[in-house]
């Protein structure tokens, strides 16, 4: 059973959940205060809130999720994590099958 982490010290705590070449199903801790940099990734994401707030940023657009909020990340988007109070987060990413000539 999946259940969000009690508070972390300090850091980020990722544990892979599933992983198959097409699917990844990671769930991530934050503590109070980390933040992700500013990145990108080949995969379809979901990205849903387990518990506490953090920001999101999209490009130039900021959202604030808290426990209970999804939010759709397409292929290379550009986005970045800010934990303003402690959170976990399930992300679930999903590559896309290529079709081959």
């Amino acid at each position: 059973m999946l259940q969000p982490s009690a508070d972390i010290p300090q850091g980020v705590v990722s544990q892979a959940v599933l992983t198959t070449p097409a699917l990844r199903l990671t769930l991530f801790h934050f503590a109070a205060g980390q933040e992700l940099s500013e990145h990108t990734s080949t995969a379809r994401a979901l990205v849903h809130v387990l518990r506490g707030t953090c920001q999101l940023s999209v490009g130039t657009i900021v959202h604030t999720l808290k426990a209970g909020d999804l939010l759709h990340l397409p292929p290379g988007a550009p986005h970045a994590v800010t934990a303003p109070e402690a959170f976990s987060m399930l992300l679930t990413q999903v590559t896309e099958a290529v079709a081959s000539n």
